[in-house]
């Protein structure tokens, strides 16, 4: 067993600062969570730390392992903004009553159309003999769900400029 690093990039046109106060916003993230087809979810936010729970259907190579459904917690803490508006966020990712989790960090800075947020991390299953099966099916929906929140949030921005 081992782990799949991941990396993506999101490019917002707006200031970090806006970026930032999105990404920290009720709202924004039940949007995302609304966009996102989940079952269930719910949505804390206590000043730069939020937590996403969303119940998605299981995709079907994790169905035997998950049910039919699956929830997935994200956790997300972000540090204080620097002078120039940037900021590192802690971000965890797991899947409750089963031995999946992805540890990433988050770099929020100025740069490309305003601002990007690049998220690396490791995503771990740790199921012997099927986790690395299950660490490949995984990473789409994991990625997809990063992907989304640039979707999201361009509409999000473009509606508040």
């Amino acid at each position: 067993m081992g782990t799949m690093l991941l990396s993506t990039q999101l490019d917002f046109a707006a200031a970090p600062a806006e970026v930032s106060a999105m990404l920290t916003d009720a709202a924004f993230l039940e949007r995302v969570c609304a966009e996102s087809d989940a079952l269930e979810h719910s949505v804390e936010v206590t000043g730069n730390l939020t937590r996403v729970s969303r119940t998605l259907a299981a995709p079907a190579v994790a169905a035997k392992f998950t049910g039919e459904r699956v929830t997935v917690l994200e956790v997300v803490e972000w540090a204080a903004p620097r002078g120039d508006g940037s900021r590192t966020g802690a971000v965890t990712l797991s899947i409750p009553g089963l031995p999946v989790t992805m540890e990433a960090t988050a770099e929020l800075r100025p740069g490309g159309r305003g601002t990007t947020v690049s998220q690396s991390g490791n995503l771990q299953v740790n199921i012997p003999f099927v986790g690395r099966k299950l660490e490949e099916s995984a990473a789409p929906a994991v990625l997809g769900g990063i992907e989304l929140q640039q979707r999201v949030g361009d509409a999000w921005l473009a509606e508040r400029v």
